[in-house]
């Protein structure tokens, strides 16, 4: 991208000192307001909630492996899946891009020195550490075993599980995700450098723009829902329990209309990872800026208004469950939209297969599984059928895991050279993207079997025919989380022993690439000035490398 800044890299070094060096000890840190380090200090606690959550669905897949569930009993496998999804859901895939990649990305790409409100901004990080020791605390005291979907009046009144704890949890950690994205509206809308269009914003920054509108409008009705369920758990007031004069499909109302949107909190964020990656390991500029653009703002809007597809078996009037089905229908446009795009832009351009590259790849396939099954549980016939089987968990998963989780990881090693200012081994990078996806498939293919033939979710027991699709499940998982260690173990390891990157070992475009890596404290020596629009490349692959 064309600037009017200086290169930054021929600074002087005493003008470039940058985040990780500025000041040492544990207490600049924790009091720092440098949006970089705050990237740094999310990233640490949302990988400890990834192994938490993930060591759950480890002993889950262990119990499985045989009918009899003989490694835990099903009070203690309860625990298990409630566990892993509030840990999961809550405190990894609803922050992880955001807190992260969000965090340290925004204000370099728009040019500002830091975001709008960077007090706020550690505030929201001290929020959410509290609201993760509070899920913590449920774990070790004992657990929860309502689903990480909290169902009344289960719950509220008969469940001798940890569920204030954990509830309070979600609750205090609701009040972060509003936080951030107040900050980044603001940000976004008040601090974009001179020459930084609407349309010259890259596609990360509308995604980001989109997922924070939903924290805004929906995590205060989660924040709600979470409330009521403790006052009727602690006071026994009547709001959802009939027993007491409440209403259980209220609950349900409150969930998902929090919860739908919260499924593109997770997945949003990562679609503007891949629209940066497709870009530039294709050499192209991105087919149709403006139909990806306001694609992400469709999303948003339309994700408020479909959550009564998860409610097609609650005895809720078929009329609404017509307008849920055909409106369900309608959201899968614009996810439709970007996946069209991405595929146009890779036609014809110069690709390379580097390790973020895969991940973004391996996100289109997986994303693009996990939509075309959400069709079947739209659709009121199928659902009637599939509800409450292993088809969902399958399809939670190809858009969650394969979806989110490969967009964070694509990112994460996209912008890890900028991050650290170091290069990993990108043989190891490469083979970790592979065993992920093999892995992934190996897991949760078979799911989608499991649950046409009817075998139930959150089970510990099962009919002895389903074990051969069910080991073939445990196996993969066993890849894999290996897949997830591997890049855990080259990426520490790359902050001591990596090659320098130096400011852009990618070629790729963008205010973020024209700094040092990792970049000064104040991000720009200059402000820079814009006068192109994103994703600027050569229009050939002669130009790009000659």
């Amino acid at each position: 991208m064309s600037t009017a800044v200086a290169d930054l890299h021929d600074a002087p070094a005493e003008s470039r000192v940058n985040y990780l060096n500025a000041s040492y000890g544990i207490r600049s840190w924790l009091l720092t307001t440098d949006h970089k380090r705050i990237c740094l200090l999310y990233l640490a606690v949302i990988t400890f909630n990834f192994f938490i959550g993930g060591t759950a669905a480890v002993l889950m897949r262990l119990n499985l492996i045989e009918p009899t569930g003989a490694l835990v009993e099903p009070s203690t496998y309860n625990k298990l899946f409630s566990i892993h999804g509030i840990i999961m859901v809550f405190f990894f895939l609803v922050p992880s891009i955001p807190a992260t990649l969000g965090n340290f990305l925004i204000p370099l790409m728009i040019g500002a020195r830091d975001v709008a409100f960077p007090k706020l901004n550690l505030l929201s990080w001290y929020v959410f550490v509290v609201g993760s020791l509070f899920a913590l605390v449920a774990v070790l005291s004992g657990g929860v075993d309502t689903g990480w979907t909290f169902y009344t009046p289960y719950s509220s009144t008969y469940s001798h599980g940890n569920v204030i704890a954990a509830a309070l949890g979600v609750f205090i950690a609701g009040f972060s995700s509003i936080l951030t994205g107040l900050n980044f509206i603001v940000t976004i809308h008040k601090m974009r450098a001179p020459g930084m269009t609407w349309f010259r914003l890259p596609l990360f920054i509308w995604a980001m723009y989109a997922t924070s509108l939903i924290f805004v409008l929906g995590t205060p009705v989660i924040a709600i829902t979470m409330f009521l369920l403790g006052l009727e758990r602690i006071f026994h007031v009547g709001v959802f329990d009939p027993a007491l004069g409440g209403d259980p499909l209220l609950f349900q109302h409150l969930f998902w209309f929090y919860s739908h949107p919260a499924v593109y909190i997770m997945i949003l964020p990562g679609m503007g990872v891949v629209s940066e990656l497709i870009t530039a390991f294709s050499r192209k500029r991105i087919f149709g800026y403006s139909f990806v653009a306001f694609s992400s703002l469709a999303i948003a809007v339309i994700s408020f208004i479909v959550w009564g597809h998860h409610m097609f078996v609650t005895g809720q009037s078929i009329y609404a469950g017509l307008v849920f089905s055909a409106l369900s229908f309608l959201v899968a446009i614009p996810s439709a939209i970007k996946v069209f795009n991405w595929t146009a832009t890779l036609y014809k351009g110069s690709i390379s297969y580097e390790a973020p590259m895969l991940y973004a790849l391996g996100f289109i396939g997986l994303f693009t599984m996990g939509g075309l099954t959400g069709l079947f549980l739209a659709s009121l016939a199928t659902d009637v059928h599939l509800n409450g089987t292993y088809f969902i968990v399958a399809h939670f998963h190809y858009i969650m895991v394969g979806g989110a989780v490969m967009a964070y990881l694509g990112g994460i090693h996209f912008w890890w050279p900028k991050i650290s200012g170091r290069l990993y081994p990108d043989l190891w990078a490469r083979f970790a993207a592979l065993v992920v996806f093999v892995g992934f498939n190996l897991t949760f293919f078979p799911q989608f079997v499991l649950g046409y033939l009817g075998m139930p979710r959150r089970y510990a027991v099962y009919p002895s025919e389903f074990q051969v699709l069910n080991v073939m499940s445990s196996a993969g998982a066993s890849i894999l989380g290996v897949g997830y260690i591997i890049p855990l173990i080259y990426l520490i390891w790359s902050m001591r022993y990596g090659p320098p990157a130096g400011p852009n070992p990618w070629g790729a475009k963008g205010l973020e690439w024209i700094t040092p890596s990792p970049p000064p404290t104040e991000n720009f020596e200059e402000i820079p000035t814009v006068t192109e629009g994103a994703y600027n490349y050569p229009s050939s692959k002669a130009e790009h490398h000659g």
